[in-house]
């Protein structure tokens, strides 16, 4: 990969990981409702999610969802409806009280749940096939598609911390309840409309 392409993809990388999308909304949302140390679970779990998942598209799975649409269509409908759940549960996140240590509810995703998320995050799967066909060569072989996925990976960490932290520093402001709740309906409804390109 020359030097053009490769700033070519950086840059691609910096501007779709630094957006909003569904991982970016609940890291913020994570941050504010349990801080930026108990939202680095979550945090690994949406950068390793999302590498694996980068390895695979461009090893071969777009080329799957290329022979079989219905398949990615169904993936995308699954991944909006749990990300409707989602939604719903950081709008009924409950405000914590000074006696609770991080109740269950309140935590967005763990890591798991975050790894898991990525094969059906919309924006994930336009950001990995979009810089596959965008930056990848045919016949370049596997280690350009390990150096493209590298590179979007360690753009998308700094960047998707980002918002984590900018969560964890609203935290003082939203030490209210009600200001808590009217956040937290505010980004559940972020994330609903999120899924307005899907419908377009």
């Amino acid at each position: 990969m020359n030097s053009e392409l490769l700033l070519a993809l950086v840059l691609f990388s910096t501007v779709a990981s630094i957006t909003p999308g569904p991982n970016n909304l609940m890291l913020l949302t994570s941050g504010v409702n349990v801080g930026f140390q108990r939202t680095l679970p979550h945090l690994a779990g949406v950068w390793i999610g999302f590498f694996v998942m980068l390895l695979a598209v461009g090893g071969g799975l777009g080329e799957v969802f290329q022979r079989w649409p219905s398949l990615y269509v169904w993936l995308k409908w699954c991944g909006a409806a749990y990300l409707l759940y989602l939604a719903w549960r950081v709008a009924t996140a409950a405000a914590p009280t000074p006696t609770e240590s991080t109740p269950d509810a309140q935590r967005v995703l763990g890591f798991w749940g975050a790894v898991a998320f990525q094969w059906i995050n919309p924006k994930a799967w336009v950001m990995a096939v979009s810089a596959f066909s965008l930056y990848f060569v045919p016949g370049s072989g596997l280690l350009t598609v390990l150096l493209i996925a590298l590179v979007i990976a360690l753009v998308n960490l700094p960047c998707v911390s980002l918002w984590a932290l900018c969560g964890a520093h609203l935290r003082g402001f939203l030490q209210r309840p009600r200001n808590l709740r009217l956040f937290n309906g505010g980004m559940a409804l972020l994330l609903v409309l999120s899924l307005v390109p899907l419908a377009l």
